[in-house]
């Protein structure tokens, strides 16, 4: 597993496309009983991260977390997305005999000389990717189809955002921005930087899926469905084909208290089988553990001032990406934890904002802690930021994270970082 001084875990996602499907585009264009809309976003940012002296760094078993210099130095500058890439999202609706049906497609292009192979993992063996003649990459995330009505509810089959985690993240302040840098503070940029990711909560992702939402009834609804397995990242193993999909749902409440106040709330959970051959293979065995895990979410507005509050708590669900260090490579799974506390005050059109995140990871047992002495224990961060909209589509803004990385042995990792760039959405 490689730890935090050398690579930062190189993450995107992209929200606004997320909910394409339903709201109406930038561009609406009619044709007999078709609907056409596109929508999308650029966002530019000079990222400048301060990373841990090479001198004082130590190394921590994780995924992301505080930046580590190297023997060049401890400042890394780079110019690239922040925790979007950049995205151009198409959709098509209609209604036929009583029922709403709509597609759609989400295309995510970033910034970032990216010859990796995937524009954000960058994973080919050997491979230089921030050269001269590299190109950006393409991101193909969702495609999906819905139908349904308002009476019966919706169906969705297709590639999408999952239901875990996904409040936490589409509310984060540090979404059109960039938050802690992640792969922007090494030499190898990719197209996403983490904001909060592993700092707060993990990644929701995105999933084959086929799910089914209720109608609204009374401001609450449900959401529930089964999702194409994903691997465990598990040390010494060699992931099997899995028996049965993975679950997923979720439940929502919206209160309208005033015209100028409101109450959210959430929960969802999830659950999936894994399934591997790793130490155990030498006595023709298999291993498996059950990853399974929910998040709660809460958001209350009042005027200009909006307070957001997520928490996260499973078993075999990892840290930063779903089931990234789930287990102990013996099919004991790590128990993890983490929350992301924000609030926001929006004054005209300068939106002033603070977050605190932490993720926490554990021990599977014993012998797990007297292999891995330098697991993470808990990644921390801090942001603030400003965000200017210079006009109804275009904003301006500025953010400073402190960032620090604790190991169960003891070891910690800091760093900050601080950027300034423009959002426009479209």
């Amino acid at each position: 597993m490689q730890s935090s001084n050398r690579t930062a875990f190189r993450l995107g996602v992209v929200i606004a496309g997320a909910l394409g499907a339903s709201a109406a585009g930038a561009f609406d264009i009619e044709s007999g009983d078709w609907k056409f809309s596109v929508d999308g976003n650029i966002n530019v940012h000079y990222i400048y991260s301060s990373c841990e002296t090479p001198g004082n760094a130590v190394a921590i078993d994780t995924i992301g977390g505080a930046c580590t210099g190297t023997a060049a130095g401890s400042s890394v500058s780079n110019v690239g997305n922040g925790l979007l890439p950049a995205a151009i999202t198409f959709g098509l609706a209609t209604t036929q005999e009583g029922f709403d049906i709509g597609v759609h497609f989400g295309l995510y292009p970033g910034i970032a000389s990216n010859d990796g192979g995937s524009p954000n993992l960058q994973s080919t063996a050997g491979a230089q990717t921030n050269v001269g003649l590299a190109t950006t990459g393409l991101d193909v995330r969702q495609v999906f189809m819905t139908f349904g009505n308002k009476d019966m509810g919706t169906f969705t089959l297709g590639r999408n955002f999952g239901l875990f985690a996904f409040d936490a993240i589409i509310n984060d302040m540090t979404l059109p921005g960039v938050g802690v840098a992640g792969s922007a503070s090494t030499a190898s940029p990719s197209n996403t930087t983490l904001g909060s990711i592993g700092f707060g909560y993990i990644y929701v992702d995105t999933l084959a899926q086929m799910n089914y939402t209720t109608p609204d009834f009374a401001g609450a609804n449900l959401t529930v469905g089964i999702f194409d397995p994903l691997n465990s990242l598990t040390a010494d193993g060699t992931n099997a084909p899995k028996k049965a999909p993975g679950v997923q749902a979720k439940a929502t409440y919206t209160y309208k208290i005033s015209d100028d106040m409101k109450f959210y709330a959430s929960v969802s959970g999830l659950t999936q089988k894994q399934d591997y051959v790793g130490l155990a293979a030498g006595l023709g065995t298999s291993q498996q553990f059950t990853s399974a895990g929910g998040d709660v979410f809460v958001k209350f507005d009042v005027a200009g001032f909006e307070l957001d509050a997520s928490y996260y708590t499973g078993k075999g669900m990892g840290t930063t990406g779903l089931f990234f260090l789930a287990d102990d490579g013996l099919g004991d799974a790590r128990k993890s934890q983490g929350y992301l506390l924000q609030g926001t005050y929006k004054i005209n059109k300068v939106k002033f904002g603070v977050n605190y995140g932490v993720s926490k990871l554990s021990y599977a047992s014993a012998a797990d802690a007297t292999a891995v002495p330098n697991l993470l224990q808990s990644n921390n961060k801090v942001t603030a930021g400003v965000y200017y909209s210079l006009t109804k589509n275009l904003t301006l803004l500025t953010e400073f994270s402190d960032v620090w990385t604790l190991a169960h042995d003891g070891g910690e990792n800091k760093s900050v970082n601080g950027n300034i760039g423009a959002f426009l959405s479209f």
